[in-house]
């Protein structure tokens, strides 16, 4: 009786102990501008991430949980596409302090076609979003930062099919990964140093960025899920 009375209180005991230790993210897609399709794929491409890879994944297009305490659930917030003004001020405010306390941070392709006068999320998310060619074409990356946890498992010259995105505004600091070949496709605008990912600390937090992402196929590309896995798990603390 008492042997299986201690059974019953480790098997509480973990459980309560595994829940807690599990991390949690975050994925926000709401759009105030235009609406990438693709986030109909990527929100459960990123549950099923954490699934398989131990975090939980919470998902919203809801800013009102924009809440310090709110926010001080998760170890990572991704920002899935978002577009345009999608936070009020005082919600901006609790994600300065939630990335001030050592929070992390995602931005997945149009992350960068958000916020325009918010300066301080312009830094963090490392570049505001200017054009990008009137077609989807392939292209060739190259991965400069082989080391990295989002690119150690990528080729050296990576060629795919996506929409590649021209920037108004690049911030300094960062710590670039992934730059594309302008000459390998039409309509680049941002020259021989074409940063499309980067990662860097800001602000006491730590933030990923990867503008590939718009396509539907993206979310069920290996190559591209282990690299946002990746950028996932350094936001979370998890690169080593």
């Amino acid at each position: 009786m008492r042997k299986n009375i201690l059974v019953a209180f480790m098997m509480m005991l973990s459980a309560t102990v595994f829940g807690f230790a599990k991390p949690r993210v975050l994925v926000f897609s709401k759009t105030a501008g235009f609406h990438h399709e693709s986030i109909a794929v990527g929100v459960p491409a990123v549950i099923k991430m954490g699934q398989e890879n131990n975090f939980d994944v919470d998902t919203t297009t809801n800013s009102a949980l924009f809440t310090l305490q709110n926010l001080k659930k998760y170890k990572a917030v991704i920002f899935l596409s978002t577009t345009g003004d999608v936070l009020n001020n005082e919600q901006q405010a609790a994600f300065e302090q939630y990335i001030k306390q050592g929070g992390g941070f995602v931005g997945v392709h149009s992350a960068t076609d958000t916020e325009y006068v918010w300066p301080w999320y312009g830094n963090l998310v490392g570049a505001y979003f200017k054009s990008h060619p009137s077609k989807q074409q392939e292209a060739d990356l190259h991965v400069v930062d082989r080391k990295f946890i989002a690119t150690k498992h990528l080729p050296v010259v990576w060629r795919r099919l996506d929409e590649w995105y021209n920037y108004k505004w690049i911030a300094k600091g960062l710590h670039v990964l992934i730059t594309i070949d302008e000459k390998s496709y039409t309509g680049g605008e941002n020259g021989s140093n074409h940063p499309m990912s980067w990662y860097h600390n800001y602000d006491g937090g730590r933030a990923f960025y990867t503008a590939l992402g718009h396509t539907d196929a993206s979310y069920s590309e290996p190559l591209f899920l282990k690299h946002l896995l990746g950028g996932i798990k350094y936001a979370m603390g998890r690169s080593k």
